[in-house]
């Protein structure tokens, strides 16, 4: 399974579940997570998709550390 596919399978449970799921394309700031999940009443999930085997960057486990001080993230993995 692609990333693409992981990702779209991802925003369909999350807004399944309550979610507004923005995908991001383009940041200023390089590794951060692919998708946002907003909760209502809101607390913010950062969503990085990866293959079953898909490698996680230096700087995309530095992003996610940054990231937790201001909201929850999470490491998701396809089939």
């Amino acid at each position: 399974m692609t990333e693409q596919k992981i990702q779209k399978k991802r925003i369909k449970q999350l807004e399944e579940e309550g979610y507004y799921v923005i995908k991001l394309t383009v940041t200023n700031k390089n590794g951060i997570p692919d998708l946002i999940a907003i909760p209502k009443d809101s607390n913010v999930l950062f969503v990085e998709c990866k293959t079953k085997g898909g490698r996680v960057s230096e700087l995309q486990k530095y992003r996610h550390k940054e990231l937790k001080d201001y909201a929850e993230t999470e490491i998701y993995r396809g089939e």
